[in-house]
């Protein structure tokens, strides 16, 4: 059986979701088998096809562990869905910290259990150990902000020879001189930013494009998030934000048809709530002006494990982009970067997102 190696970049509660995914539906489980997936199959890959060889992180906690046991060290909070995980013989390796880890952590971890005991690891020694493990992919899962660190495995990745899949908002498939770096290398890219599978940006461009296509003028909208997971506690710091409000804003004004104003739109995480852990809560408005020119308002509240539901998009972009390389096709894949990210080079509205993306399973021509 053909198996979809790839190495992780951040061992987090999004990594965790996503390696308890893939040994949940690993076929064995009668109720588990398709509960939550947008596809059982992609080409001829499923879930528990993928596999993870490489990982790096810098947290003392989990450095030095095999990945199946890192994902369940602090900080990470997310739901253990899956009782049974299997070992995965990838070690957690020491990564480079950069600009992955904000200033403002060390407030909240007096013992900077967050950075590890030993020295960074090389550029050298991070590309020799994609090329030893035979990684075909690289997923990123730094902290929002990561700009630097995102660009430094970009990098490594394309210097190892690994296809990009980049889930968080640090601009690389939807920057051109990235895209064409993949694109040389004939090495398939996925990005920017992972929307969720039933996320706060989703049912938002859902509610506008609604009000778009029924006549009603949106006038104002909001939407505001918090989560006590520590991708909300790295945001605290207001300076990391600004390709995240990017991403999510862009996201929502790109269905909208004329753009709202910017005082007219506020769209980002708002606050850090420890207890609520891994849960976020998400609170939407909609003000709009319908027929008559009579108002109307929608208020929506959403409260969603977080990470499990960015794994549930994850784990079809990594098929997405093996198909693309056992295809022989490089540079930014649009379909999939339309409907699994954010902040893709190409937006589409969904629907036509979800229909250029099948067509490139079924294996018609990528546009």
């Amino acid at each position: 059986m053909r198996k979809i190696r790839i190495a992780i970049v951040g061992v987090g509660n999004c990594a965790s979701s996503l390696v308890q995914g893939i040994n949940f539906y690993d076929g064995s489980s009668a109720d588990g088998t398709t509960i939550g997936l947008m596809h059982r199959q992609i080409g001829s890959y499923r879930p528990s096809d993928i596999e993870v060889v490489a990982a790096f992180d810098i947290d003392r906690r989990k450095v030095g562990l095999d990945v199946s046991k890192a994902i369940f060290s602090p900080p990470n909070c997310t739901k253990a869905f899956c009782e049974k995980i299997k070992l995965t013989g990838a070690i957690v390796k020491m990564g480079c910290v950069l600009d992955g880890y904000a200033p403002h952590m060390s407030d909240q971890d007096p013992l900077r259990t967050f950075l590890p005991l030993e020295k960074e690891s090389t550029r050298e020694e991070i590309i020799a150990e994609l090329k030893n493990s035979s990684a075909e992919l690289m997923i990123n899962y730094l902290p929002v902000g990561s700009e630097q660190a995102t660009r430094f495995y970009a990098g490594c990745a394309l210097e190892a020879g690994l296809g990009f899949v980049n889930n968080i908002p640090v601009f690389i498939a939807s920057d051109p001189r990235w895209s064409k770096r993949f694109a040389d290398r004939n090495l398939p890219l996925i990005g920017d930013d992972i929307k969720a599978q039933m996320g706060a940006t989703i049912l938002h461009r859902m509610l506008v494009d609604l009000f778009r296509k029924r006549g009603v003028k949106l006038v104002r909208t909001y939407q505001l998030n918090t989560g006590g997971n520590t991708d909300f506690l790295n945001m605290l710091n207001r300076a990391r934000l600004a390709s995240k409000k990017t991403s999510k804003t862009e996201a929502v004004q790109s269905v909208i048809g004329d753009r709202l104003a910017d005082e007219n739109i506020h769209i980002g995480p708002s606050d850090y709530v420890p207890w609520q852990l891994d849960n976020k809560v998400a609170f939407i408005r909609v003000e709009g002006r319908l027929f008559g020119d009579v108002p109307m308002e929608i208020d929506v509240k959403l409260s969603v494990e977080d990470s499990p539901n960015s794994a549930g998009v994850a784990i079809d972009a990594i098929r997405c982009c093996k198909l693309a390389l056992d295809r022989g096709i490089g540079g930014v894949l649009h379909s999939a970067s339309a409907f699994f990210s954010k902040h893709p080079p190409v937006q589409m509205t969904d629907d036509e997102a979800y229909r250029c993306v099948e067509q490139f399973i079924r294996g018609e021509r990528e546009s």
